[in-house]
Order: C-alpha cells, then sequence, then structure tokens
C-alpha cells in the first residue's frame, strides 16, 4: 500500500488527466473521444484534478476493488479448469500434443516457454517423472511464449507446433531445450531435418502455428498465470525449476 501511495502521489497529474478524459468522454459522448479530448475545458480539467487530490483514496479503493474483481474472475477460470479436467479431459487437452497413459485420469498440464531457462531445468525433471509414471500420469503441453522478454520464444513455438503436425513433438521438444543456448533458424532447420521432417510441410506449417499457440496463451492468461513453467496436476499446481520429489508428492496427494 505504500508503494502504491508513493506510485499515485508521483502520478496524480496523470491520473488527474486520465479521468479528465473519461468524463469527458461521459460528458461529450463516446463516439467521438478523441474530438471530446480535444474539447476539454481548463477548468473541468482542473476541477477534476482538484476532487483527485482532495480524495485520493477514492483512487485506492477503486484499484483495489478492480483487483478483488480480477483475482475472483480468475479463481472462477481455474476452478473450472480444473472441473473440466476431471470430467472433460478432451477438451481441456484439445490439439495440444500429449505422451504418456492414454486413459487421462491423471492430467498433467504444463505452460511452457522453450527460451525460459527455468523451463529447460523443470524438462530434465518432467523426463525423469514420466519415464517413472508413464502408465499412469497423461503429460500435456500449452504454449506459453514470453514474447516480451524472450525473442525466440515464438520462434521455437511455431518450429514445434509444426514438427507436432508430423508426428515428432516430443522429439523436437527435447532438442529445442537440449540446445537451448543455439535457439535459432540454423537449430530449426537443422533439427527438422535430423527428425526427417518434411522441410516443405514443416515450412508452410510454421507460418499457420501461431493462431494456434495464441489459444494456449489466451488460456494462460485466462488462468492468471505470469511465468514459466507452470503445471496443473489434477488441481495440484506447480511452478518453477521443479526438483523431482515436487513433482512426486504432488502426485502422492492426488492419490
Amino acid at each position: 500500500m505504500r508503494a502504491f501511495s508513493y506510485w499515485l502521489g508521483k502520478n496524480l497529474r496523470w491520473l488527474g488527466s486520465l479521468a479528465a478524459l473519461c468524463i469527458s468522454c461521459l460528458v461529450l459522448g463516446w463516439s467521438f473521444p478523441a474530438d471530446a479530448a480535444n474539447r476539454i475545458s481548463p477548468q473541468l480539467e482542473q476541477q477534476i484534478l482538484q476532487v483527485i487530490r482532495d480524495h485520493p483514496e477514492a483512487i485506492i479503493e477503486s484499484v483495489q476493488i478492480y483487483q478483488r474483481k480480477q483475482q475472483a474472475q480468475i479463481q472462477q477460470a481455474q476452478q473450472a479448469f480444473v472441473q473440466q479436467m476431471k470430467t472433460n479431459p478432451k477438451s481441456v487437452i484439445g490439439e495440444s500434443p500429449t505422451t504418456g497413459s492414454p486413459d487421462f485420469k491423471i492430467l498433467l498440464v504444463e505452460f511452457s516457454d522453450f527460451q525460459c531457462p527455468y523451463c529447460a531445468q523443470a524438462h530434465k525433471t518432467l523426463k525423469q517423472f514420466m519415464a517413472k509414471h508413464k502408465d499412469e500420469v497423461t503429460l500435456i503441453y500449452k504454449h506459453f511464449p514470453l514474447t516480451a522478454i524472450h525473442p525466440e520464444a515464438m520462434p521455437a513455438a511455431t518450429a514445434a507446433w509444426a514438427a507436432q503436425q508430423q508426428g515428432k513433438f516430443w522429439e523436437y521438444q527435447d532438442a529445442l531445450f537440449t540446445h537451448q543456448k543455439q535457439l535459432g533458424e540454423s537449430l530449426y532447420l537443422d533439427t527438422a531435418t535430423n527428425l526427417n521432417l518434411d522441410l516443405d510441410k514443416f515450412q508452410r506449417d510454421r507460418a499457420l502455428a501461431e493462431t494456434v499457440i495464441e489459444k494456449d496463451i489466451q488460456l494462460a492468461e485466462k488462468l492468471g498465470l505470469s511465468g514459466t513453467p507452470f503445471f496443473v496436476m489434477n488441481g495440484e499446481t506447480l511452478s518453477g525449476a521443479l526438483q523431482l520429489s515436487d513433482m512426486e508428492n504432488a502426485l502422492a496427494r492426488i492419490h
């Protein structure tokens, strides 16, 4: 709260201008917001600024109400997702690649980014975990490339999706994480060649991949995820560079 109050004080005029713009839109009509902003009178702007100076707690309260509303929506989305995992696992899987048990009784959904170093560490742990539990756990991969900080995350994801169209997602995924420091066009093409993929089809599919990957991103955002890796195992959530014991303990709690 102290940090927010400090930020509020530093940005009061900006907030006042924003409030002035919002009120001018209401007064002058939503159809012409840019024109309304140009026509707002200095007197009205000053009045709004004064109201904000006199009652800054109103802004803080509004932000808190908004945050609580957002958190409630995220919790509802998470609960619905977990319920869906139990009652309709195929709808959770969708077109995502899967490995492990075909029974879909225990779903392990992974949200991951190919350029994230913590995802690469978690990948090693997952391989150990799935080698031991492949007969009871179904692993589902969801793309969550953090493009703002990882420029190769989306290109790598599109390449992996293209490999999936030829039945080689897991082999391709393993190569990307194993050679994470070499992410780039040469690695994508070399890996496709080494896996004997049809390169023409591979390139065509890459061009189509972002639309599909965006669905995974939207799901991650709906669930309130802000980083990778993130895992949901029948309602148990895990994140970060996991240890094998973390996953074993989560599975034990499910049993």
